[in-house]
């Protein structure tokens, strides 16, 4: 599995000052996507345990609040392993710290996956262009969802994040 970038410090994908990665590979091909140059399976560099340990230890930092896992596509059936290795590692390692996660697919359609157990919030559904609208909080159109996963989990239901 291959990733396109990590950022150090995002400030614009989950509250506060977040570790972010961006993994490479999508097969949505959403019209109008902001970042198209990650839906090659084939691109980015490759994923494994030394962007796990870089993780980490950016995320060390007492201002770090959480981690966000963007794509591409994290829950593609060719990367979901390594989103729930990163997952799995980073809460154990930051059991107080948040994972965001952003996926094309919805939540009813990844019910069943351990990934799940290890998210905080999953902002799910494809970006739909003519549904855009850059006033949204988290999510690029308005088909999307910001679900809080372990209530939704508790509940069998979707929940939607309260800030």
């Amino acid at each position: 599995m291959r990733y396109h970038k990590i950022r150090k410090m995002d400030i614009s994908n989950g509250p506060g000052v977040r570790v972010s990665i961006f993994f490479q590979g999508c097969s949505f091909h959403c019209k109008g996507c902001f970042n198209p140059e990650t839906w090659d399976f084939q691109g980015g560099e490759e994923f494994g345990e030394e962007q796990i340990q870089r993780i980490l230890e950016l995320a060390r930092e007492d201002y770090i609040t959480g981690l966000s896992i963007l794509g591409g596509e994290p829950m593609h059936p060719n990367t979901i392993e390594g989103t729930l290795m990163l997952t799995k590692r980073f809460k154990k390692a930051y059991p107080s710290k948040t994972i965001w996660a952003w996926s094309g697919f919805l939540l009813e359609d990844l019910m069943g996956k351990e990934v799940l157990s290890y998210l905080d919030v999953l902002v799910d559904g494809p970006f739909v262009e003519s549904l855009r609208n850059p006033n949204l909080k988290w999510k690029g159109s308005s088909n999307q969802r910001v679900i809080d996963v372990s209530k939704s989990l508790k509940e069998n239901k979707v929940i939607l994040y309260e800030e």
